[in-house]
C-alpha cells in the first residue's frame, strides 16, 4: 500500500482492504452468535432441569436415576456372593460408576460392564442328574441305529455319573451332514438335566469372536462364549462348537489358539475374556465339537478331543428313519394326525 504513488490506486485498494476486513468480521459475528445461541440453549436446558428437579422436591416425586442404578447394581452384585478379583473389580467398577457424570460417555460404557458381570452366572448350577437307562431311553427315542455311538455316550455319561467333578474329554462328533450330530448333542444335554446352547465356527476368523473385544474399542462386546453363558444363565450348559474344521485364520487372530484356551482343561479354569478382564470358570462345562472331516482340524485341538464316528446312512436306514422319525414330526409340527 506505501508503495503505491498514485493516490486515487492507493484508494482503491484501502477500500478492498476495508471490504475484506468488514466481511471477516461479519463472519466473527456470525460465528459468536451461533456459539452464544448454543450456549444460551444449552444453559436454559441446564436451567430448566435444575428447576425441574427443584419442582419435584418440593412435590416429593424426586427421582435420583443414578443414584437408583447405582443401588439396583449393587443389590444384584451382592446376591451373586463374588470373590477374589472378580469381587474387587466389580465393586471398583461400581464407584467409579458413582462419581461419573451420567452424560459422559464413560458412564454408559461402565454401566454396560456391570451388566455384563451381573448377567453371567457366577455361582448358578443346573442341578444334574444322570439317569444312565433314562439315558438310554432318550437315545434310542430320538436316533435309529447308532448302537456304537449310543454306548459309548452312555460310557461317557456314567463315568461323569461316578466322578462328578471329573474333566473329562471334549467330544468330536464326526460325520457327513444330516447324520444328527447337533441332535445328538441336545439328547446328551436333556439326558443330563443341563441347557443346551450351540453355535457355528465356521467361517470364523477373528479370534475375537470367541474372546471378545477389549473395552476401549466402541461397541464392544464379550466373546460367543461368554454371550452363551449369559443367555444360558447356569455355569454348566452343554456347548456345541459346530464345525470346528472350519475354522479360518487371518490378520485378525487364528480363532483356533483362541479355542485352545477355551477347550484345555488346564487353561479354562480362569479363562479371561478380553472384555470382562476376569477370570471365568469354564471347567464345569461340557463341550461338544462337531466335524465333517478330521483332516483341517487344528492338531493341538484334535489331541484334546475324544471321536466319536457317525457313518451315513444306507437307502433301508433312510427310509426307516423317514417312517420312524421325520414323517411324525412332520405330522405334528403342521398340527397333522396319521389318519389325515
Amino acid at each position: 500500500l506505501l508503495e503505491t504513488v498514485d493516490v486515487k490506486k492507493r484508494i482503491e485498494k484501502v477500500l478492498n482492504l476495508l471490504h475484506r476486513e468488514k466481511e471477516l468480521m461479519k463472519l466473527q459475528k456470525k460465528i459468536q452468535e451461533g456459539i452464544n445461541e448454543k450456549v444460551n440453549k444449552q444453559q436454559r436446558e441446564f436451567f430448566l432441569r435444575e428447576q425441574l428437579k427443584a419442582i419435584k422436591k418440593e412435590l416429593g416425586m424426586e427421582v435420583d436415576a443414578k443414584k437408583t442404578e447405582y443401588n439396583k447394581f449393587k443389590e444384584r452384585l451382592d446376591s451373586l456372593e463374588l470373590e477374589g478379583e472378580v469381587k474387587d473389580k466389580s465393586f471398583e467398577e461400581l464407584e467409579k460408576l458413582e462419581l461419573m457424570d451420567e452424560r459422559s460417555p464413560e458412564y454408559s460404557v461402565t454401566r454396560n460392564y456391570l451388566e455384563a458381570i451381573c448377567s453371567l452366572p457366577w455361582n448358578k448350577f443346573s442341578s444334574e442328574d444322570i439317569d444312565i437307562p433314562k439315558a438310554r431311553r432318550i437315545l434310542n427315542r430320538d436316533h435309529y441305529d447308532l448302537d456304537e455311538v449310543k454306548e459309548r455316550i452312555l460310557e461317557f455319561l456314567s463315568v461323569k455319573k461316578l466322578k462328578p467333578g471329573s474333566k473329562g474329554s471334549i467330544l468330536c462328533l464326526v460325520g457327513p451332514p444330516g447324520v444328527g450330530k447337533t441332535s445328538v448333542g441336545k439328547s446328551i444335554a436333556r439326558a443330563m438335566g443341563r441347557k443346551f446352547f450351540r453355535f457355528s465356527l465356521g467361517g470364523m476368523r477373528d479370534e475375537a469372536e470367541i474372546k471378545g473385544h477389549r473395552r476401549t474399542y466402541i461397541g464392544a462386546m464379550p466373546g460367543k462364549i461368554i454371550q452363551a453363558l449369559k443367555i444360558v444363565a447356569t455355569k454348566n450348559p452343554v456347548i456345541m462348537l459346530d464345525e470346528i474344521d472350519k475354522l479360518g485364520m487371518s490378520y485378525q487372530g487364528d480363532p483356533s489358539s483362541a479355542l485352545l484356551e477355551v477347550l484345555d482343561p488346564e487353561q479354562n479354569i480362569e479363562f479371561r475374556d478380553h472384555y470382562l478382564d476376569l477370570p471365568f470358570d469354564l471347567s464345569r462345562i461340557l463341550f461338544i465339537t462337531t466335524a465333517n472331516t478330521l483332516d483341517t482340524v487344528p492338531a493341538p485341538l484334535f489331541d484334546r478331543m475324544e471321536v466319536i464316528r457317525l457313518s451315513g446312512y444306507i437307502e433301508e436306514e433312510k427310509i426307516e428313519i423317514g417312517k420312524r422319525y421325520i414323517i411324525p414330526r412332520s405330522l405334528e409340527k403342521h398340527g397333522l394326525k396319521t389318519s389325515d
